[in-house]
């Protein structure tokens, strides 16, 4: 997992190759405007979901891992705290591996809890387990879905 601050992206820009193509389109939009939904950068190995979702209390939110894809999770309009976990500690599965939405679910509890304003990011990688979505109210959000290998 990695988090910062969307105007020190070019520290992190070279750990993959479609990096710096993500951040130069976040930083260089204003999503103020743009509804709900996908917007594909690179077919299937780069695209972000702009999301808008009712935020959760932290018990309710649950785990969830990835193996195809990396989110790079940037709050829009208000804070949104992540649980986060190791993989190796997401022992109690609950819904199996989807291949074809690239998501399992967990039901274990994270082991940190991280908040990310809006102009930060946080990166999760296929070994990270996070419990996105906790807040009040209302969230608005960017889900940037990378493709592990491309």
């Amino acid at each position: 997992m990695i988090i910062d601050s969307l105007k020190n992206s070019s520290a992190i820009e070279s750990l993959h190759p479609l990096f710096k193509k993500a951040f130069d389109y976040i930083k260089s939009t204003d999503f103020t405007h743009i509804p709900a939904g996908k917007i594909e950068l690179d077919g299937d190995n780069l695209y972000i979901i702009v999301a808008e979702i009712e935020g959760k209390e932290p018990q309710d939110a649950k785990m969830e891992t990835h193996i195809k894809y990396l989110d790079i999770q940037v709050p829009l309009a208000s804070e949104e705290t992540f649980g986060w976990t190791s993989l190796d500690l997401c022992t109690n599965c609950t819904e199996e591996y989807s291949e074809q939405n690239d998501i399992a679910f967990f039901g274990n509890k994270p082991t940190t809890y991280v908040t990310v304003v809006p102009g930060q990011f946080a990166i999760f990688f296929p070994e990270d387990g996070h419990a996105p979505g906790i807040g009040n109210g209302a969230l608005r959000k960017l889900i940037v879905k990378i493709k592990v290998a491309v």
